[in-house]
């Protein structure tokens, strides 16, 4: 176990450009290492009151910056991205500390969230230019939606945030952002980063406590004009209900819910039996599209449960900084739980544990668990179909065909993500696709692979189907568009029966009389009918 265990500095929330540790404080949030419960963060202070002081500056924060001209916005962002640049390793080292995660993949969190936000200056800054239409006098643009709350999960604490508030800080909003419960440290070094960026007070703030609580706060708060959220389903559907009196609130709700993998007979083994065991346990199976079922057709059914069992119980797993670990542990003992209870659930309705899942190596001081794959006699009326599986827990179908797989995946509740292992040149790819009802589709890849250049819409109870990736500045700004007239008033063409000049038309005149050369004024444009 890495030796810098010193309890780090607790700063408090940051509203207005600085750091503040609240005046009523109404609980706190401890923060401990998952792989290791002696080391221990501290205590983290919070208040409700923040939470609304927050949304106030922000309010005002995002008066100002909206007029910020869009090379200004995203001078401030690269910025950002440049000092996060300066502090990988300190960054991936309070990631590992927080979540469990091995150092390796903290350090890749880091670089994907470098490399999205390159990707934010590059493709974000294009996306919200203005279209103009000159022949016309027209033209769309896409303004900020005004203070925007972001409520971040704790399995990629920084990927997931870092993105989301730089291209709503890039679309000219203001944020209040709230770091999940298990991660306020990484949520402080975010606040930091974005200090040390030189933006005006009031565009970032951030917020420390649990969801029950601050985050109950701010959803409620009616100054926030946009809500980004990605959690679980549960607590989605408490936000809906706790907004139901503001239909008109822009939110983004990414649920999750992990992916499923089809194998069918022809796939290559070794790359289906890789990436669903990757898919399925790295980070120990807690990101919103881990791999959580797996459908195999008969042919290679035998061979694939063979080869993923015997590779899984070689998975290492220990402390982040361990040499050579694969798997770090679950976030909390509550999900240590969840984990056995769900598998306990399964074994009761019949289905047959391929590797059990049970805790790992009580000597540790965490919450360890082993990777766990059941076979699910899905033809049993109990499908766990609904559900997500908790933690790294893989479910098993085998089915006959191509067919079936993707009839009993059309069934599941949450379809993020799928991943078709097969032949490349396979003939009833296109169908399959087409069949296929999910919110991305990866050929003989992991359901964790994704970018976001893409769109990103997951099905079913994954998301509310709007999008991620960089087409979410499209919930964070709204479009106005503009229209010009700038012909002299006496020459544009006026509607029939005006009599703008007192002309009354002579008695006796019938429409009959009109002959094809009479001169017929176009009012297209006038109605709104225009081509154009």
């Amino acid at each position: 176990m890495d030796d810098s265990r010193e309890r780090m500095l607790r700063r408090g929330d940051y509203i207005h450009g600085s750091f503040l540790k609240p005046e009523v404080v109404d609980g706190y949030i401890n923060g401990v290492n998952p792989g290791d419960r002696a080391d221990v963060l501290g205590r983290f202070p919070f208040s409700e009151s923040s939470a609304d002081e927050a949304v106030d500056f922000a309010t005002r924060g995002a008066r100002n910056w909206r007029r910020v001209p869009l090379a200004d916005r995203a001078g401030a962002v690269r910025r950002f991205r440049d000092q996060l640049a300066r502090f990988q390793e300190r960054s991936a080292r309070q990631i590992s500390r927080e979540v469990g995660k091995p150092l390796w993949e903290a350090r890749q969190e880091v670089v994907a969230t470098i490399r999205a936000l390159d990707l934010f200056l590059e493709e974000g800054t294009r996306r919200l230019l203005p279209r103009v239409i000159e022949e016309i006098g027209a033209r769309s643009d896409a303004l900020p939606r005004g203070v925007v709350a972001v409520l971040a999960p704790y399995n990629l604490p920084l990927l997931l945030p870092a993105q989301q508030i730089a291209a709503a800080i890039l679309a000219g909003n203001a944020v209040v952002f709230k770091p999940s419960k298990f991660t306020p440290g990484v949520g402080q070094a975010i606040a930091e980063l974005w200090d040390r960026s030189r933006l005006p007070r009031g565009v970032f703030n951030l917020v420390q406590g649990p969801g029950s609580v601050i985050g109950q706060r701010l959803v409620a708060n009616h100054g926030i004009d946009a809500l980004l959220f990605t959690g679980s389903f549960a607590t989605a559907s408490a936000i809906c209900q706790a907004t139901v009196d503001r239909p008109e609130l822009p939110m983004h709700l990414q649920m999750g819910g992990s992916g499923t993998a089809i194998v069918l007979d022809d796939a290559e083994l070794d790359r289906a039996v890789y990436e669903v065991m990757v898919g399925a346990f790295l980070t120990a199976g807690q990101r919103h599209n881990s791999t959580g079922r797996v459908l195999v057709t008969e042919g290679i059914y035998q061979a694939f449960v063979e080869h993923l069992v015997r590779r899984t119980l070689r998975l290492s797993i220990g402390y982040a900084t361990d040499d050579d670990v694969f798997m770090g542990p679950v976030i909390s003992e509550n999900m240590r739980t969840r984990y056995r209870r769900f598998s306990r659930s399964l074994t009761a309705k019949g289905h047959i544990p391929l590797c059990e899942a049970a805790h790992d190596n009580p000597s540790r001081r965490g919450f360890y668990v082993r990777p766990a794959i059941y076979r699910v006699n899905w033809d049993n009326g109990a499908p766990f179909l609904d559900e997500e599986p908790p933690g790294p827990t893989l479910l098993l179908y085998k089915v006959k065909s191509w067919e079936e797989a993707a009839a009993l995946h059309n069934q599941a509740s949450f379809r993020l993500a799928t991943s078709v292992f097969t032949a490349p040149d396979n003939p009833l790819l296109p169908e399959i696709a087409d069949r296929l009802r999910t919110g991305a589709l990866n050929l003989n890849r992991g359901t964790i692979g994704a970018s976001i250049r893409l769109a990103n819409v997951g099905l079913g109870r994954s998301s509310n189907g709007l999008s991620g990736g960089v087409e979410i500045l499209d919930v964070l700004t709204h479009a106005r568009s503009q229209l010009v007239e700038a012909r002299p008033f006496e020459v544009v063409p006026r509607l029939p029966g005006i009599n703008w000049d007192g002309a009354v038309a002579e008695a006796g005149v019938e429409m009959d009389d009109v002959t094809e050369d009479d001169d017929m004024v176009d009012v297209s444009n006038a109605l709104e009918l225009s081509a154009d």
